[in-house]
């Protein structure tokens, strides 16, 4: 279980985003009489209930790149926009997507890749944080799906946003996206670059053997 001073910024956020997105569709009655809008919010709230389960935390551990905390600045600004941006071009109709399959498949990317996010911080524990750390007692994972991608749960995430884009039809979204890629791969690299400098050999041949997000591609 997270802190109770997590639990509350997990809780907030989302309120938070979904809030926006309501407020982007112009009110309440508006968002909810669209029903995969109304699934994308229950997709929304039990992957945040799933959250409050976890053990995902914010520690400094032992050793911190204290230098790759941008991040998560950029990462607030973005789900501030992601948030409110693409339900308001949906509500408008500016450079929207056509077909309303098109929500549906948001919906379960949406659903895939918040499943897919949020199973690391399980499987590491104590061990996962939001802040670029070795905590105590950390060893590398490199079994399950570890073994075949180095960063899962980042993987999860950006699918998780294109989903999201794609529930409200958002060309808009759809950017926001993918200037998210940019923001992890710093965030990747410096974790890449922590990690070897702690494991040394072992981090090397396990990233010989991996790829970073997608077999086969990067």
């Amino acid at each position: 279980m997270r802190s109770p001073v997590l639990l509350f910024i997990t809780i907030l956020s989302t309120l938070a985003y979904l809030g926006l997105a309501v407020l982007g569709w112009g009110g309440i009655a508006g968002f909810f009489s669209h029903p995969a809008l109304v699934v994308l919010a229950i997709v929304l709230l039990a992957l945040t209930g799933a959250a409050l389960f976890s053990s995902g935390n914010l520690s400094r551990g032992e050793r911190e790149d204290r230098g790759n905390r941008w991040v998560i600045a950029a990462f607030g600004a973005l789900g501030l926009l992601a948030g409110y941006l693409p339900a308001y071009t949906d509500r408008i109709g500016f450079w929207t997507l056509d077909g309303d399959g098109l929500r549906w498949l948001g919906v379960a990317l949406f659903a895939a890749g918040g499943v897919l996010r949020l199973w690391p911080v399980f499987v590491l524990g104590r061990r996962f944080s939001g802040l670029v750390a070795i905590q105590p007692g950390h060893r590398l994972v490199t079994s399950g799906l570890y073994g075949v991608i180095r960063h899962p749960s980042y993987l999860g995430l950006l699918v998780n946003a294109l989903g999201w884009a794609l529930a409200f039809r958002s060309g808009v979204g759809v950017l926001l996206a993918a200037l998210m890629l940019p923001v992890l791969l710093a965030r990747i690299r410096a974790e890449e670059a922590l990690l070897a400098s702690q494991f040394g050999a072992e981090y090397d041949a396990y990233r010989a053997r991996t790829a970073r997000l997608i077999p086969g591609l990067y």
